[in-house]
Parts: C-alpha cells; structure tokens; sequence
C-alpha cells in the first residue's frame, strides 16, 4: 500500500469548493434552483472548505502555498467562520437565498475570486 499523497490534486480540489464559494450563477443556479447535474448546497460546500481546507492550512507549505496565497486562504477561512458562527448556514434561521444576499457573503464571495485569481485557477466546474 503506498503513502503517496497527490497534493496537486488535493489543492484542485480545494480550488473547486472555493469556486463554488466565489460563483454567484453556480450558487443560483445549485443551490437556489436545484438544477444540475451537481447536488450541492451551501453547507456542502462550507463542510467541504473546513474538512479539506483545514489539513491544507496547517501544513500549506508542505502543499507548495506561498506566504501570500496563505495569507488570502487564512482571510478567506476567518470570513467564512465568522459568517458560519454569525449566521449559520446548517440551520432554518435563514433561508439559502437569504444568506446570498447579505453582504458579508458578498465579501466572500469577492475573497474567492482573489484566492482563485492568485492560485491562477481557471478551469470551471461543468464547464
């Protein structure tokens, strides 16, 4: 059995949930409308950016991160915690629809697409 662990391939994975965080037509179109082919919704993909994320930012330069794109990770993750422990995204007190909306989710999203940019990441989901 072998140890090899494919970090290229765990960053692009990691990249892809933030792109879910940074797409506005995406989470229209996902989560709000249901449509596919993907089955996604908001704490999915904030589930998915703790889980994978937090292993990544420990070690980030054992994953080939630079001190500025671990910096913009490290804005990113606070936001979206604070956003979580403000406003929850796994509970009925607001709807999906209504999270979108709130400016501070439009300040993460605008922080995805920084992250995005400085990782170079282009390749779009389903696209």
């Amino acid at each position: 059995m072998s140890s090899y662990i494919d970090r290229k391939k765990i960053i692009e994975e990691f990249l892809k949930t933030i792109y879910r965080l940074s797409d506005e037509k995406y989470q229209e179109r996902v989560w709000l409308r249901g449509e596919g082919p993907e089955c996604n919704e908001i704490d999915d993909t904030v589930c998915d950016f703790f889980d994978d994320g937090n292993p990544i930012l420990e070690r980030y330069r054992d994953f080939g991160i630079t001190e500025l794109q671990y910096k913009l990770l490290i804005k990113l993750h606070v936001r979206l915690r604070n956003f979580t422990d403000t406003f929850g995204v796994y509970s009925d007190d607001k709807s999906t629809e209504e999270l979108l909306e709130l400016p501070e989710w439009q300040e993460i999203r605008v922080i995805s697409k920084s992250v995005l940019k400085m990782f170079d990441f282009k390749k779009k989901i389903n696209k």
